[in-house]
């Protein structure tokens, strides 16, 4: 069984995806969602899927290694990072070689890095009058939105676009693309 640990943020609608894509399974599941933002929506939504769900602070990533110890205690295999705002610290990269997945809301390399999550992508990108958009899944490495493209998928973006409608598509995009580039990327490191 390979088990997987979802870092997030903020609301939680990719890692609730990604629970349901995967629930029932008998070779991968959820074991853990992670959140650092106390109040976070994410931690409501792993109640009611069910997965155990721990806050962490700043101090816990980044200077006594409480997070890593935890996804051990979990046995985690992959690290998923689902509206993650924080950089990962270089001894979770150590620990998961090749193995934490992140999503951006836009077509890397362009519209990435640091403070560029969410609706400043999409701000960004309407400002600028982009003909399209999308998302990219990617491996991480020690920078912002750098990393092994595995998947990109393009929408188009309208004249009229704003930043509200352009959120919309890329939610679709996410939703249809992410799991399923998970369960893939996963099989085929077997």
């Amino acid at each position: 069984m390979t088990r997987l640990a979802i870092l997030g943020s903020g609301n939680g609608t990719n890692a609730q995806q990604i629970t349901e894509y995967f629930a029932g399974r008998n070779d991968v599941e959820v074991a853990c969602i992670i959140y650092n933002v106390r109040d976070a929506f994410i931690a409501e939504r792993a109640r009611r899927l069910g997965v155990e769900a721990r806050y962490f602070g700043r101090k816990d990533f980044y200077e006594t290694g409480v997070v890593l110890d935890y996804m051990k205690e979990r046995n985690v295999d992959w690290v998923i990072l689902a509206g993650f705002l924080w950089l990962v610290p270089e001894e979770m990269l150590r620990a998961y070689p090749a193995r934490i997945i992140n999503i951006h809301p836009a077509l890397l390399p362009a519209y990435g890095g640091k403070g560029m999550y969410g609706h400043h992508v999409h701000e960004a990108v309407v400002a600028n009058h982009e003909k399209e958009s999308g998302i990219t899944i990617h491996l991480i490495d020690s920078q912002y939105d750098r990393g092994t493209t595995l998947f990109q998928a393009r929408c188009a973006v309208s004249p009229d676009e704003t930043p509200d409608s352009l959120a919309a598509k890329i939610h679709l995009l996410e939703k249809e693309h992410f799991p399923r580039v998970i369960d893939e990327t996963i099989k085929a490191s077997k």
